[in-house]
């Protein structure tokens, strides 16, 4: 299966709870943190929901 890659490039604080416990669920914890994910459809309705806080770049 393909891989993403996810950096965290803005805080959560002061984000909604659920947001901050989306970056927990991709494995993310502080800003320029990189993260190598599976491509699944799980994983992209993560990315979606917090885009505005994270970079994605596909392999």
């Amino acid at each position: 299966m393909a891989k993403v890659k996810v950096t965290q490039t803005r805080s959560t604080i002061g984000k909604l709870p659920k947001h901050i416990a989306t970056m927990k669920g991709l494995g993310l914890r502080r800003i320029g943190h990189t993260v190598e994910l599976e491509d699944t459809p799980a994983v992209r309705g993560m990315i979606n929901k917090v885009y505005y806080m994270v970079k994605v770049e596909a392999e």
